[in-house]
């Protein structure tokens, strides 16, 4: 009989509850079927919860959704291990070692410390990490051995949101000097896509449609990355701005007994319009 389980602080009973529910012949059917394939989702999802905790400054909630965020991580180790990959230690050893060559004005020789990193350090030293690693992958591919050419936009994930991994790639590509130079010709490169997008409405090619309004995304993004303006933020504050004039518009109705769709559209667009100089006044 398998050894009662009680709640605790040290690490090596959560590594050792997810070993139990992996177990094909006592553990969860739904969790010994899972893969990284199926996992993947609930570990993103994870992820933005943890981040909506904070937005709401809920500790308590704080506390719970972190804790979903490392049983993702001990989910992943505990399927790396059973494939005999790695395991649960390999990915400590590797932040960890990952943390102290990247601060080495805290870890390094005594005649390298400071109080402060130099700016830009922290991605100076992680860009040559990663050049060095796609120089190692290439070569091996060169020689003919296992994996293809690795890009320097490889780094980046395609599972991150559509703005983030525009962001990213633009970045990187930033990198090695496929960049503008300034803000003010990315506002003509946004009018070409904008005069591309409406041909093809006209056209009425709804594959052309699509493809030419991503272009329209992809150059406003590259345009706030100019601005120092995060996308992701600016979408949420306009997104944000959008939920609270249009709740302005329901409260308004409903005070007249009525609902946003018993009113005309120019009613809510006045009502929307209110709500946006008292938005300014206050």
């Amino acid at each position: 009989m398998l050894e009662r389980m009680e709640p605790s602080r040290d690490i090596a009973c959560l590594l050792e509850i997810m070993e139990r529910l992996r177990d094909s012949k006592t553990g969860c059917a739904w969790d010994i079927e899972q893969t990284f394939e199926t996992i993947a989702p609930y570990t993103i999802e994870e992820a933005y919860e943890v981040a909506d905790a904070i937005e709401r400054d809920d500790m308590s909630e704080l506390t719970d959704e972190l804790g979903d965020l490392l049983l993702q991580v001990v989910f992943h180790a505990r399927m790396g291990e059973e494939l005999g990959k790695f395991n649960f230690g390999d990915v400590v050893l590797a932040i960890t070692k990952k943390m102290i060559r990247r601060h080495p004005h805290v870890f390094g020789p005594e005649n390298q410390r400071n109080r402060k990193l130099a700016k830009g350090e922290w991605n100076r030293i992680k860009t040559q990490e990663k050049a060095e690693k796609r120089a190692r992958q290439n070569a091996r591919a060169k020689n003919g051995g296992v994996g293809a050419y690795v890009s320097l936009l490889d780094d980046v994930p395609r599972a991150l949101p559509a703005l983030m991994r525009a962001l990213k790639l633009q970045q990187k590509a930033a990198t090695v000097g496929f960049d503008w130079d300034t803000a003010p010709p990315i506002l003509d490169k946004i009018d070409e896509e904008k005069g591309e997008l409406r041909e093809a409405m006209e056209q009425g090619h709804d594959a052309d449609i699509e493809e030419e309004y991503g272009d329209l995304l992809f150059a406003i993004t590259n345009l706030g990355r100019h601005l120092d303006i995060n996308p992701e933020a600016a979408l949420d504050a306009a997104s944000n701005k959008f939920k609270s004039r249009f709740s302005h518009i329901e409260r308004s109705l409903a005070e007249e007994n009525k609902s946003p769709r018993d009113a005309t559209l120019d009613e809510m667009e006045a009502l929307w319009v209110a709500a946006k100089l008292e938005a300014q006044a206050s």
